[in-house]
């Protein structure tokens, strides 16, 4: 295992009746990364999640995170990871401030007053419960928390599922700004991956229980080539993936400079959607 990896996974294997959810899966998160754990529903992401934060057992594989293990060294390890999902995980008949209360007198980490200032530039009130917040207030009541701990790693799932553009724009410049350093990490899955693809460091596709791409985002750029033809053309390699569309014929190669393809078409970086498909539908062709 690499010892300075904040999360180290290797050949991770869990099985659900005759079901393969993970498959021999491999993850390395460093410090200091933004990795972004892509996949369609039933890919094995939740699993591979649920793992890590030690809410499930796996059947194989050798699984670090933090230099815990997680089935077995739990609290340890959540006393320096943060966790926000999709669902509301927050006790709903608190009231903000007796939340407050309670995160300040059981987690040995907790900054107060990062919190009640975190909150300040929101319109959540401490007097307010949480039933009564919006889904968007509850996602921003949750990071304040999240800041307040100060956590290695923060793992995000899914976590601005039903929120309109202006509080997602909202809660990952707050990651961004107010959470992420050079010290941190953080572990993201979502669907909505345009909206992240410019935060990350690294990107992760998990397909049928394994990862199919582990890259850099930088490598990304250099290592693979969009091409826009509005024609047939004779390509200068085998591409990793074509198919038609409104401005012609879209090709993905990988490996091939640029400057070899500017004459064909217009030229470009795959998305990181386009690029799934490409990787995903290739590695079937």
């Amino acid at each position: 295992m690499n010892g300075s990896a904040v999360i180290q996974a290797n050949g991770l294997r869990k099985a659900f009746k005759d079901v393969k959810a993970l498959d021999g899966f491999d993850l390395s998160v460093e410090r200091g990364r933004i990795v972004g754990l892509i996949g369609p529903n039933g890919s094995g992401k939740t699993t591979a999640l649920k793992a890590m934060l030690g809410l499930s057992r796996l059947d194989d594989g050798d699984l670090s995170v933090l230099g815990c293990n997680p089935a077995t060294q739990r609290a340890a390890m959540m006393s320096r990871v943060a966790y926000i999902a999709d669902t509301g995980i927050l006790p709903r008949w608190m009231r903000v401030k007796d939340l407050l209360d309670y995160a300040e007198n059981v987690h040995p980490n907790f900054n107060r007053e990062v919190a009640e200032a975190q909150l300040a530039s929101t319109d959540i009130h401490l007097s307010k419960k949480v039933r009564v917040l919006s889904k968007g207030m509850h996602v921003q009541l949750h990071l304040a928390i999240v800041l307040a701990i100060g956590a290695e790693l923060l793992v995000l799932d899914e976590p601005t599922l039903g929120l309109d553009i202006l509080y997602r724009q909202q809660f990952y410049d707050a990651v961004l700004n107010d959470y992420f350093t050079e010290d941190r990490s953080i572990l993201v899955t979502t669907h909505e991956v345009r909206e992240i693809e410019h935060i990350l460091t690294d990107v992760v596709f998990i397909h049928r229980g394994r990862a199919c791409l582990t890259s850099s985002m930088e490598d990304i750029a250099t290592q693979y080539v969009k091409l826009t033809a509005g024609e047939q053309i004779s390509a200068p390699a085998t591409p990793l993936f074509q198919r038609r569309s409104l401005s012609g014929t879209e090709y993905i190669f990988r490996g091939v400079p640029a400057g070899e393809l500017a004459e064909l078409g217009e030229v470009s970086t795959p998305n990181l959607a386009e690029l799934f498909v490409a990787v995903v539908e290739g590695s079937h062709g």
